[in-house]
């Protein structure tokens, strides 16, 4: 399988876990054309490593953006929120502004897709955690990836963001510990995001990993609570994954047979 250089800056150990249909038992599966195909959920680095401190940046995001028009993460150092909308790359940082990102900017842990609805499903009023249970109940399956964007005024909205850090690198534990809370009231916006089946467990977030940006795309960052109110919402199921991973620095020297999961819930609340 042959696969496009990712990045000239950096060398990359690209991993491709595709869930490819055949034409039959015993037949060959056919290539997906990452680059083409538009259902692919593309992701740098892993959510563990992130947990375990690996925040240098390995891909640009110019070459993020060629990969999805739809997506989040951070950014090097872990400086801020990422959020990748409408083709857009925008990082909320920790005085609440959302910044335009230059294409030479660099992260260490994304995920994008080309957002391409499959199903809208209509919220007439949720908290967090209702809204979680409704589209969850919509999904045709749970062993698959879902891109999720919501547009609409939310009488709430609860998010985050750090800012940069420095060597040595704290853990992503303690570095939210610390975090900027911001709290929006009948704020009009986006959200976006991705729902992860359980078997992402180490490499994504299972479940829900979500970040909200203004309609003036002004402000925004990791929802840590919401409540939504008359809104539709978008999903687009994407059945294969891409990876990038690092092939130096930090994250090959990280130890990644840890059970992170308590680590991780702490990091999401």
């Amino acid at each position: 399988m042959k696969f496009e250089s990712l990045t000239s800056a950096s060398a990359l150990l690209v991993a491709a876990l595709a869930v490819i249909p055949t034409a039959a038992v015993g037949a060959s599966p056919a290539e997906p054309e990452f680059d083409q195909d538009r259902e692919v959920l593309f992701q740098v680095s892993t959510i563990d490593a992130l947990l375990l401190s690996v925040y240098d940046g390995i891909l640009t995001i110019g070459e993020l953006k060629e990969k999805g028009d739809f997506g989040i993460g951070t950014f090097d150092k872990l400086e801020g929120e990422m959020l990748v909308v409408d083709g857009e790359c925008y990082q909320v940082k920790v005085d609440g502004v959302a910044y335009i990102v230059p294409d030479e900017a660099t992260t260490p842990f994304a995920t994008v897709t080309f957002f391409d609805p499959d199903e809208t499903v209509l919220i007439e009023t949720a908290n967090f955690s209702e809204l979680k249970e409704i589209l969850e109940a919509s999904f045709p399956s749970k062993n698959v990836f879902y891109a999720v964007r919501i547009d609409g005024t939310f009488p709430y909205v609860k998010t985050r963001s750090v800012p940069a850090q420095e060597r040595p690198y704290p853990l992503l534990v303690d570095v939210t510990a610390n975090q900027t809370v911001f709290e929006f009231e009948d704020a009009s916006g986006t959200v976006v995001g991705f729902w992860c089946p359980e078997f992402a467990t180490g490499m994504n977030v299972p479940g829900y990993h979500l970040h909200f940006i203004t309609d003036d795309r002004k402000a925004g960052g990791h929802i840590l609570d919401l409540r939504v109110e008359g809104a539709e919402v978008a999903l687009d199921v994407t059945p294969n994954i891409f990876m990038a991973l690092p092939t130096a620095g930090d994250f090959y020297d990280v130890d990644l047979s840890r059970d992170l999961q308590e680590d991780l819930e702490r990091v999401e609340k």
